[in-house]
């Protein structure tokens, strides 16, 4: 039987994407995902837990975040578990669970074009340089281009 390997957060950015360039110019972007749930206790008190997620994305959409995602922006990332190890200087070995996303969207509203921030745009895609297997998908949704008090009923 095959495994599955799938993770799906929607979280706010704890800090703006940290983007390197690799060989090839290969762009690879790094940040931390906050999620947090709420839920009431047995005394009724509200009580929340946020969890810290290490996400990193490749080529295109490490572009994509470096040019539109900032501490704070609210994300859904759609993507796989991946545990790297290493050895400190001391020789203890160290290792690190990380989030490697094949899809983005993002939840922010969309940005008047007066602002001086950029606008999310509405809808991108890009593939990978390479054939590798990076894939590289970022959609907003048409529901989230239309205000919310603009029902049919």
């Amino acid at each position: 039987m095959r495994g599955v390997n799938k993770v799906i957060l929607i979280g706010n950015l704890g800090r703006d994407p940290d983007v390197q360039f690799l060989e090839g110019n290969i762009a690879v972007a790094k940040f931390s995902l906050a999620t947090t749930e709420t839920f009431k206790d047995r005394a009724g008190k509200l009580i929340s837990q946020t969890e810290w997620h290490t996400v990193v994305l490749w080529r295109g959409l490490a572009e994509l975040a470096q040019k539109y995602l900032h501490k704070g922006s609210l994300v859904y990332i759609e993507g796989r578990l991946r545990t790297r190890s290493w050895e400190d200087k001391e020789g203890n070995k160290k290792f690190a669970t990380e989030v490697v996303g094949d899809n983005l969207v993002m939840l922010d509203k969309r940005m008047d074009l007066n602002s001086t921030d950029h606008p999310i745009p509405h809808h991108s895609s890009s593939g990978s340089a390479s054939g590798e297997n990076f894939p590289n998908n970022m959609e907003i949704p048409p529901s989230l281009n239309e205000p919310a008090d603009d029902l049919p009923f």
